[in-house]
């Protein structure tokens, strides 16, 4: 193993491993308040992932009212609130201005660069970084640490072994490994005996074995303005059948309840509300004034206003009732058994990862001081609407608040923008 040369010393030198969002946003935060930053990704160009986030409009995150948004994050908001107000949207906003791409409020709610693209954003971001002197080491996979505690890497030249004052892992979950977020991880973070939760899959699609009717037939048709219950929990949004299920945003804001039913049950009953803006009476009664003689199909279509695809999903259930009242119940109620949720390699996201108890309030392993963890990386989870990527920003800014404080910087001044 050869050694690589480190900078110079004249300042400390920060090792941030991983160049998705949360690794960017800390080796800026670092850079300036002063650090050599270097930033290594196993791939050979930086923020992979990020790319195909925008490549069809980049959602940066959401203008909801503060409290609306942190409930989006279920069992973890509480550990991540502090996080979010450090760096709420409106910072990430100003971020994207400050880089020469302006952002607005969709009709959704959701934030996207005036642009709708990740890559202009990126190169922007990149040239900033550089201009601050942070270099950039792609094709550098991270196996650990050596025996003197240097970082250790795979490169095509060779393995090599980095030493830092200071660390911020920020490798991402383990969905859509082959952007480089893969989960190779966690063996070495098992071993330095970090505590994980397991990885699973998260926004993910959901498995319903349909008749061949509906997967032949229907599959990528979407279900428009709809409600997906599971408990007491009821979502309203869209969704689109595949072959073998669900996926969509309807189905991806149930967020885990759907793969703890099935841990626990074996399956997940769901209630697919096919009118959600009508009452079951209101549909009943106008089932009930349709004209005799119709078909079944024809009823559903003109007085409940369905489409072919509605009424197949309902026939999943069995033969359709021809009395109005039960068949307005089926309407409001169509069951769907869930048998599985869809790899983690196909999910937009995954859960778990290092847990909360593993970090300290600066997000600092307690299993190895001097070094942070940002990101997908840590155990949180929420639904795709700019979500995702507002966590990402918040945790690798804080890391890299925490790895200043570590290495005796002064408290950088605290965001005034508010929400």
């Amino acid at each position: 193993m050869t050694l690589a040369s480190d900078n110079d010393s004249r300042s400390p030198h920060v090792a941030v491993i991983g160049a998705g969002p949360a690794g960017l946003i800390a080796a800026q935060t670092l850079a300036e308040a002063g650090c050599r930053v270097t930033i290594f990704e196993r791939m050979a160009s930086p923020a992979r992932k990020f790319l195909l986030a925008g490549r069809g409009g980049l959602n940066l995150t959401h203008s909801e009212p503060r409290e609306r948004f942190l409930a989006r994050y279920g069992a973890a908001v509480d550990w991540l609130t502090p996080m979010l107000d450090a760096f709420p949207p409106s910072r990430l906003r100003a971020l994207a201005e400050e880089l020469g791409e302006p952002t607005f409020v969709g009709s959704s709610g959701r934030i996207f660069p005036e642009s709708f693209k990740a890559s202009p954003l990126l190169r922007a971001w990149l040239a900033r970084l550089d201009g601050l002197g942070v270099r950039l080491a792609t094709r550098h996979l991270w196996t650990g640490w050596d025996g003197d505690g240097r970082l250790t890497f795979e490169t095509p030249e060779g393995d090599v072994a980095i030493r830092a004052d200071t660390t911020i892992l920020a490798l991402g979950g383990a969905s859509w490994p082959r952007l480089g977020s893969d989960g190779g991880w966690v063996p070495v973070l098992a071993a330095a005996g970090v505590g994980l939760a397991p990885l699973e899959p998260a926004n993910a699609g959901l498995r319903i074995d349909w008749s061949p009717l509906v997967a032949e037939r229907f599959a990528g048709t979407p279900l428009k303005r709809i409600a997906l219950t599971l408990g007491d929990r009821q979502v309203r949004g869209e969704a689109v059948v595949t072959e073998g299920g669900l996926e969509g945003g309807a189905v991806y804001a149930l967020g885990g309840a759907p793969r703890e039913a099935i841990a626990r049950e074996g399956q997940a009953d769901l209630r697919l509300d096919l009118r959600p803006d009508l009452s079951e009476e209101q549909i009943a009664t106008r089932l009930a004034a349709a004209r005799k003689g119709e078909t079944t199909a024809n009823r559903l279509r003109k007085a409940a206003g369905l489409v072919p695809v509605a009424v197949a999903l309902m026939r999943e259930a069995g033969p359709l009732p021809a009395e109005p009242a039960a068949l307005a119940r089926l309407v409001k109620a169509v069951p769907l058994r869930v048998n599985a949720v869809a790899p983690i390699g196909r999910a937009i996201s995954s859960a778990g990862g290092v847990m909360r108890g593993a970090v300290d309030g600066g997000l600092m392993l307690r299993a190895r001081p001097g070094c942070f963890v940002a990101g997908e990386m840590l155990d949180w989870e929420a639904p795709t609407g700019g979500y995702l990527l507002q966590v990402c920003f918040a945790t690798g800014h804080a890391a890299a608040r925490g790895a200043l404080g570590f290495l005796g910087f002064a408290e950088p001044p605290a965001w005034l923008g508010g929400w």
